[in-house]
């Protein structure tokens, strides 16, 4: 096969997995300190207010989810939030709408 002059030529920098694996991280690292300074606290969700109308502790919900304890303390706290999927389940084992679960994005009008 002959080489076509008329192609451009194209210099390469070689970047070494390791150097590729720093400057991702590195980024990675930048949106996941944006996302925690920004996100976190930022109640979403109300499932702490409804287990405490119902009377019912992290734990009983845990067992019945099959979900570490830890796991729902987080959403509790919102430190973490339940997939959608996760707060259908949680709704059905509560007996609650799923609205019921979160903090209204709009304020209710008269």
């Amino acid at each position: 096969m002959k080489n076509d002059d008329r192609l451009p030529k194209i210099e390469i920098e070689y970047y070494s997995s390791f150097m590729l694996y720093e400057y991702f991280s590195y980024i990675c690292g930048n949106i996941s300190a944006y996302y925690i300074k920004n996100m976190a606290n930022k109640e979403i969700n109300r499932l702490r207010v409804v287990l405490a109308e119902k009377g019912i502790t992290n734990k009983w919900l845990a067992e019945k989810m099959g979900k570490n304890q830890t796991t729902v303390s987080r959403w509790c706290n919102n430190d973490m939030q339940p997939s959608l999927e996760t707060l259908i389940q949680i709704a059905s084992v509560l007996k609650v709408d799923i609205r019921d679960l979160l903090i209204p994005t709009l304020e209710k009008n008269g």
